[in-house]
């Protein structure tokens, strides 16, 4: 017989109950270990129909399909069809993308109040309470910051970048790197729009005993407004100064002397001055940072051979000086990670409505599947997982081809794994089982 493949194997189709996604078993148990579906069906609205899906349903389905690598909704029906698999976590029936897509503008209709959406604001603040209730920590860093997600839709504006999608608001903790508060804007929504708002709504979410002390953020928060109110809590911020009129002026005032290289050799100066706007109670500290332009015979504007940086802050120098200040406030580049994950690792990037406010409901449970992970990888993995991304744990955990068999009565999922992994995935459980028993600490 001629060979017709590269490799002599066959493909034929079987019905053994068989899974390839072995390992998304683990994280399922972590969902419903810490309430997802009790907390969806309780903050939710209900079906108006006998035959419609509890909120449960569709939102448990929608973060496993995600969790699992999913991106749209027709990839519910790699779910759907496994159907063994799905029975083994208790789900005897996955709803239709089409389905979901309805449910999606139901839930954020705003002509009903966008019910689902202020339900799911709910069950993202309950879950981040019993993740943060373990972490041990009690005050945090807020990093806050828009990203740009982008999308040829009916309903889509164009961004400042010229692109049109939207641009949504994320404030993430940066000890224990969930979102506290997500807020989906349109893309013509400049980043800078209600920024003193959404702190305070970031502030009001955070569970008991757990306070924001500091704050960190670009330009887009360079506002009096919002400046007062984080002195009125005693928050430290460190926030990139807008280049202005007035700072560019304060900036040329300072004296040639004040220029230091923290490091000899660096490439860069660092200096410092005080500053304060028409409407701030209190000035500030403005913390420069210049570097010479490898072209300055390029521009001819006085002032123009060097690039400047300034942060503005309240941190006192004997708390941070003017180095410390300028490498704080560069650690903000980390929820550059943070948005990647949610949007790359957990599907984000792109929406799957015509309709702005349906896509707000999908954003948020994006939100709440990104939360569950980071909940995940701390409170149920090795401490060596933590910094691991989702895409390593679907290539190391997720993957995982698996038999599902009854046996003795009982239902066994039979992993290609070692016995190392086998133990890994046993504590895992363990864990997981611990968190159900009392999962409000």
């Amino acid at each position: 017989m001629i060979q017709q493949t590269v490799f002599p194997f066959k493909i034929e189709i079987t019905k053994e109950r068989l899974t390839a996604h072995g390992g998304l078993a683990l994280m399922a148990e972590f969902n419903h270990g810490i309430g997802l579906r009790d907390l969806t069906d309780q903050y939710l609205p209900a079906s108006g129909s006998n035959r419609g899906f509890d909120p449960s349903v569709v939102v448990d389905s929608l973060v496993l399909m995600l969790e699992g690598g999913g991106r749209s909704l027709e990839d519910l029906r790699e779910l759907k069809a496994e159907e063994g698999f799905m029975k083994l976590l208790g789900r005897d029936e996955i709803p239709e993308p089409d389905t979901v897509g309805d449910w999606l503008r139901r839930m954020g209709d705003p002509k009903s109040g966008q019910r689902g959406l202020t339900g799911l604001d709910n069950v993202r603040g309950k879950v981040n309470e019993r993740i943060l209730k373990r972490d041990g920590i009690t005050e945090y860093t807020l990093d806050a910051d828009a990203t740009e997600i982008i999308g040829e839709k009916a309903d889509a504006s164009f961004t400042y970048n010229g692109n049109k999608g939207y641009m949504p608001m994320v404030g993430y903790l940066y000890e224990t790197p969930i979102c506290i508060y997500d807020e989906f804007r349109e893309g013509n929504v400049a980043p800078a729009s209600g920024q003193k708002a959404f702190y305070l709504e970031c502030k009001r979410r955070m569970p008991a005993g757990k306070v924001i002390r500091r704050y960190r953020a670009d330009s887009a928060s360079y506002q009096a407004e919002l400046f007062n109110q984080l002195e009125e809590d005693g928050v430290k911020y460190a926030i990139t100064a807008d280049q202005d009129k007035a700072v560019k002026k304060v900036i040329a005032l300072i004296d040639q002397r004040e220029w230091k290289e923290p490091v000899v050799g660096c490439g860069y100066e660092l200096a410092e001055t005080v500053h304060c706007m028409n409407e701030t109670k209190k000035a500030f500290r403005l913390v420069v940072k210049r570097e010479i332009r490898r072209q300055g015979e390029l521009f001819e504007l006085k002032g123009a051979s060097y690039f400047y940086h300034a942060v503005a802050t309240n941190w006192l120098e004997e708390e941070n000086n003017t180095e410390e200040v300028l490498k704080w406030h560069n650690q903000r580049g980390q929820p550059e990670n943070f948005n990647k994950e949610l949007k790359i690792g957990l599907g984000m990037e792109r929406m799957p409505c015509g309709q702005s406010y349906a896509n707000a409901v999908f954003f948020r449970i994006g939100v709440i599947a990104y939360n569950l992970f980071i909940g995940f990888k701390r409170l149920a993995c090795p401490e060596s997982w933590v910094k691991q991304t989702i895409a390593t744990f679907r290539w190391k955990m997720v993957q995982v081809a698996g038999r599902i068999v009854k046996h003795a009565g009982g239902v066994v999922l039979k992993l290609m794994i070692d016995l190392e992994k086998l133990e890994l995935f046993r504590d895992i459980r363990k864990k997981s089982f611990e968190l159900s028993l009392c999962p409000d600490g």
